[in-house]
């Protein structure tokens, strides 16, 4: 994965220093106490895999910390939040360091240190598809970020912003399926587009015992939809259009009626809130 850039704003929170590595090159760290430095509050990232983090405690154990950690002075004297390095600070414990390497930033917000944590956990790819989701959702209740701001945050494009999101909107158990990567985000997607709760919990029986790939899903959603929809809508229609307007669907994520003929008619999008709104123009006007 290409590094992204790191949030706006965040340049002002680590300057001078720019990246972890460049700063150990120049000896911009010190040595604190594992025991004087606090959790990030703001930390998307809630599981860790303890075996990977056994590894790491065994490589910091044998070779030591390469990259330093990043921190913040604490209200508390002579203590210190962490903004970014969570993994590392844990499997130092596990090691049973007493000190670690750490770059100390200037002060940060709440907001700056969830900046800095998900573009860390997002360039490492670390964080899954749900956890992903609840940050940009905080983002916008905390925050009251727009999914274009938080785009660029993060540096990925609305679009995908948004159908991280719509993955919030599937049934709890289902999102605990696609934490833990019983189910794909990309199953995920597909599944948050059908409205009907029974049929998703039917489909997702099917992906965990038959091995449904994203194509059928996609193939089992079309259909769902066009069963639900009056049948006059298609009496007289051609083949082209009928088809047409699943492709409109999958394309803007949300239900489009197609009225008339392949000569003249209306094209209609249905939308739930403005924010939906401005994603269907967005994507209408690319």
């Amino acid at each position: 994965m290409s590094k992204q850039k790191l949030g706006r704003g965040l340049d002002a929170i680590l300057s001078p220093l720019t990246t972890n590595k460049q700063s150990e090159a120049a000896g911009n760290f010190i040595n604190i106490s594992i025991n004087k430095i606090k959790p990030n509050s703001q930390q998307p990232r809630k599981s860790f895999n303890e075996s990977k983090l056994k590894e790491l405690a065994d490589s910091i154990r044998e070779n030591g910390l390469i990259e330093p950690i990043i921190v913040t002075k604490s209200i508390v004297p002579g203590e210190y939040e962490l903004i970014a390095g969570e993994r590392r600070l844990r499997a130092s414990k596990l090691a049973g360091v007493k000190e670690i390497k750490a770059i100390v930033a200037n002060s940060a917000s709440d907001k700056d240190r969830l900046d800095l944590a998900l573009t860390e956990n997002l360039q490492r790819e670390d964080l899954n598809p749900i956890e992903e989701a609840l940050a940009y959702k905080k983002y916008q209740e905390e925050y009251q970020y727009t999914q274009e701001q938080i785009s660029r945050v993060v540096n990925k494009s609305r679009s995908v912003i948004t159908n991280t999101m719509r993955l919030l909107n599937l049934p709890e158990e289902v999102q605990d399926l696609i934490a833990t990567g019983k189910i794909s985000s990309g199953h995920g997607r597909m599944l948050a587009s059908i409205d009907d709760e029974q049929k998703i919990q039917e489909l997702v029986k099917q992906i965990l015992e038959n091995g449904l790939t994203v194509r059928e899903i996609e193939s089992a959603v079309s259909s769902t939809k066009k069963d639900k929809l009056p049948k006059e809508r298609f009496v007289g229609q051609d083949l082209e259009i009928i088809n047409l307007v699943e492709e409109l669907q999958r394309l803007f994520g949300t239900k489009v009626v197609i009225t008339g003929n392949g000569k003249k008619g209306k094209v209609i999008f249905e939308y739930t809130n403005l924010q939906d709104l401005e994603r269907i123009s967005n994507i209408l006007k690319k």
